[in-house]
């Protein structure tokens, strides 16, 4: 059975850090594209950065000099490390696996607010 689990998020306030975490388990993520989304209520899930397997990343163009995507396949997770962070950060977020995002995480709330 394959399950994402992210951790990390929390309360921040704006000009803040966090790190999130999506530990897989049931499969391997070495030959897999990794992914974040975010979604706030009534709008639709946004792509935030994307990993590949050769770790070629790819940022959506609000989130690009501040936020990190990276990869560890010996401990099977994908990190993301956003730093100068904004309410308008403000969301669930998620990590998928897959090309066609296969796999999904239980999402981790960040909340920006002073």
């Amino acid at each position: 059975q394959v399950q994402l689990v992210e951790s990390g998020g929390g309360l921040v306030q704006p000009g803040g850090s966090l790190r999130l975490s999506c530990a897989a388990s049931g499969i391997p993520v070495t030959y897999s594209r990794l992914a974040w989304y975010r979604q706030t209520p009534g709008k639709q899930r946004e792509l935030v950065a994307s990993i590949s397997s050769g770790s070629t990343t790819n940022y959506v163009d609000s989130v690009k000099g501040r936020f990190i995507i990276s990869r560890d396949n010996a401990k099977n997770t994908v990190y993301l490390q956003m730093n100068s962070l904004k309410p308008e950060d403000t969301a669930v977020y998620y990590c998928s696996l897959g090309v066609s995002n296969s796999y999904w995480g239980q999402g981790t709330q960040v909340t920006v607010s002073s």
